[in-house]
């Protein structure tokens, strides 16, 4: 049975292979450690096709973690955007590519604007993260909802969580040759000239 967690001991069940759920300022969030990323497939029942994001307390921790170098088109979005609803999608080569987007070339990162959730990020690192629901069912909308869906998940204490939008992110990605494609509309709507 899932149980409501404060934010040192969700981390610590993270790091022992455990999934849970978080809020954040969009929808919450299906998390695992990079590592067990696997799981969320299985839980989601999602297509393995499916990517899904890794999500920090800010740039500097996602891209340490990379071992990326952001170029400045990304810092500029990172300023306007982060800690907020934008997932950007970029270049991304290691192990963690592998484990969150099998055999794909790009990852996608967010930085989200709710301070329980970043404050988990802190203490965690970043985090494999997915909208919390089954492949092709509604997602959840706050605590309640992911216990009734959920019930073997941990949750992030204390609840309730923070409203969120319940509107997904906004995902762009970087084209080859410079400038934005949008993936999908989301929360946010850059200013940038989007492909």
């Amino acid at each position: 049975m899932g149980q409501s967690l404060e934010a040192t001991a969700f981390a610590a069940a993270l790091q022992q292979g455990q999934a849970g759920v978080f809020p954040t300022d969009t929808l919450p969030a299906l998390a695992t450690t990079p590592e067990h990323a696997a799981l969320l497939w299985q839980i989601k029942q999602r297509p393995q096709n499916k990517p899904v994001i890794l999500m920090g307390a800010d740039g500097e921790q996602l891209f340490s973690s990379l071992k990326l170098q952001p170029e400045p088109s990304w810092l500029e979005l990172m300023e306007r955007h982060w800690p907020g609803a934008l997932t950007l999608v970029v270049p991304a080569a290691g192990p963690q590519l592998e484990l969150l987007n099998p055999g794909g070339s790009a990852l996608g990162l967010r930085v989200p604007a709710c301070e329980q959730a970043r404050a988990l990020l802190r203490i965690s690192g970043p985090l494999a993260t997915t909208s919390a629901n089954r492949s092709g069912e509604e997602p959840c909308k706050n605590a309640k909802d992911v216990e009734r869906t959920f019930p073997e998940l941990n949750r992030l204490a204390p609840e309730p969580w923070p409203r969120p939008s319940g509107q997904a992110s906004t995902v762009i990605a970087l084209e080859p040759g410079g400038g934005w494609r949008l993936l999908r509309a989301g929360a946010v709507m850059p200013k940038e000239r989007l492909n």
